[in-house]
């Protein structure tokens, strides 16, 4: 029977320690604060990134839009990985801007 207490522990862990209060509002204010100073510069960097493959994209498939840049071969060895992004990538470069666009 003592060969088994260790696998009944393992089995049936004890029920998890209720936190205190003061500790959970403090967790809850850590966290709102941390997504205040975060969530901006996690925008920007979503953001940044979009641009970056937007202009990858370009500057590899340029030639589906009339801008030639790179020779076919470089871009018909990257197509497998672009297509699943193409359809997008052309609906968004070829969309018509406002300057309401820029400033939001």
């Amino acid at each position: 029977m003592l060969g088994l207490l260790p696998l009944l522990a393992a089995i049936d862990p004890p029920p998890p320690r209720r936190r205190g209060f003061l500790l959970r509002a403090f967790d809850t204010v850590k966290e709102v604060m941390y997504g205040m100073a975060s969530h901006d510069m996690s925008r920007h960097a979503i953001r940044t990134r979009a641009s970056m493959e937007h202009l990858f994209i370009l500057i590899t498939m340029g030639d589906l839009l009339g801008v030639p840049i790179l020779p076919p071969y470089y871009s018909l060895r990257l197509l497998p990985y672009v297509v699943p992004q193409i359809s997008t990538w052309k609906r968004r470069m070829l969309r018509e801007r406002d300057i309401t666009d820029a400033l939001g």
